[in-house]
């Protein structure tokens, strides 16, 4: 089993990342960096609960207020179109 599936390393022919010029590759390390601050500052306040129970009331807590923000934000882009 010689096969490397993709995104395997050591990779063959490695992107050349100085011809971003549109500046994509770095947008997309941007917003990966934030979405990995945001779920390890929640991952954080679960392992901070006393016990498992309360872990899965904080997470339940977590849940509906990011769909009460999305409801808002959802909400002010169908009156903004």
């Amino acid at each position: 089993m010689t096969e490397r599936i993709p995104g395997q390393w050591p990779v063959d022919q490695p992107a050349d990342l100085s011809e971003d010029l549109d500046g994509q590759y770095v947008q997309r390390q941007q917003e990966r960096a934030l979405h990995e601050m945001v779920i390890d500052s929640i991952r954080h306040d679960l392992e901070q609960q006393p016990s498992p129970l309360t872990v899965i009331t904080a997470a339940r807590t977590w849940c509906n207020r990011i769909t009460a923000a999305a409801d808002e934000i959802a909400q002010a882009k169908r009156k903004a179109a």
